[in-house]
């Protein structure tokens, strides 16, 4: 019997289960903790956006993020500074940055303002969490933002300018 013939059926067994845990580790991102409350943000490629919205329903809060444009597609943005306040109080919950277009969080029930800013542009949104039922909000930017100029970044222009003395 040739010893290198009896390896091959777990040599092949190894090299499926290398290829399933590599792409099951890709498609699901880490549960993170802001002040005491498990999040976890994901969706930027679709494997991941699947996965999100597989597992929101299993999750209280589901905060959505994008960035309107005139054609039919979804942009979503970089970077996205997320606090979460008790509605009736303005007592901080939670604060956590995202660069995903999804956002899940652990909240306990209660009423809440979730403020997202994205390039100095502050949207905000009520969330009430129920027992047992998920809830989710939406946050949309508008296209006609310039998020460059809001963030602060150089132009171009800008950059010749002060490069040149003008």
């Amino acid at each position: 019997m040739n010893p290198n013939r009896s390896w091959r059926p777990l040599w092949a067994a190894v090299v499926m289960l290398g290829a399933f845990t590599s792409a099951q580790a890709l498609t699901t991102p880490p549960i993170r903790m802001a002040q005491g409350i498990e999040y976890m943000c994901g969706g930027r490629t679709s494997e991941e956006a699947a996965f999100m919205q597989t597992v929101s329903p299993r999750w209280a809060a589901t905060l959505e993020f994008g960035i309107n444009r005139a054609s039919r597609s979804v942009r979503f943005p970089s970077d996205v500074h997320v606090i979460v306040r008790e509605r009736y109080n303005g007592r901080e919950i939670m604060q956590a940055d995202t660069g995903s277009p999804y956002m899940l969080a652990r909240l306990d029930p209660g009423a809440y303002e979730i403020e997202a800013t994205m390039g100095g542009v502050t949207l905000t949104q009520p969330l009430v969490v129920f027992n047992g039922v998920a809830a989710k909000a939406v946050f949309m930017w508008p296209s006609n933002v310039d998020f460059a100029s809001a963030m602060g970044a150089h132009r171009p222009e800008h950059q010749a300018a002060v490069s040149t003395g003008d």
